[in-house]
């Protein structure tokens, strides 16, 4: 039997094709069966941006697979933390969750030059998160 995840994590951003995608991505990647990973979009697109999947994979992470989902109630309800990244006021609010607006900039239409700085921010962020996360539940 797998252990319990010590949180649940839903970004979301409007598309879910780029910074939702690679944030799930590195969240996965780093953090494995420890913390659950979600995303959504609150208008999703029909893939994951290219660039983005180019970029992850220049660090070793694979988000090819990845397609975008829509953003649900239930989704956000079953997540400890939900991190936006520009879907405003779409995201419907729970209490007892931890809201994080996590302000970057958005990948679409940019070539992968341009993805990489997001992505490196991405996981400086990711990584920070799962710091957090692994403080708390140590309290």
């Amino acid at each position: 039997m797998a252990p319990t995840p010590l949180a649940s994590v839903l970004f979301v951003c409007v598309h879910n094709t780029g910074r939702s995608q690679m944030a799930a991505g590195f969240l996965a990647h780093l953090a494995g069966d420890r913390i659950e990973v979600r995303s959504a979009g609150s208008v999703p697109g029909d893939q994951v941006n290219p660039a983005a999947v180019e970029a992850m994979r220049e660090v070793g992470v694979d988000i090819s697979a990845a397609r975008p989902k829509v953003l649900t109630p239930e989704a956000v309800q079953a997540s400890d933390y939900v991190i936006t990244m520009g879907c405003g006021d779409a995201c419907p609010v729970f209490p007892g969750k931890t809201y994080l607006d996590w302000r970057l900039e958005d990948p679409a239409g940019k070539g992968v030059e341009a993805v990489r700085p997001i992505r490196d921010e991405i996981e400086r962020r990711v990584v920070a998160l799962i710091a957090e996360v692994d403080a708390s539940r140590e309290e």
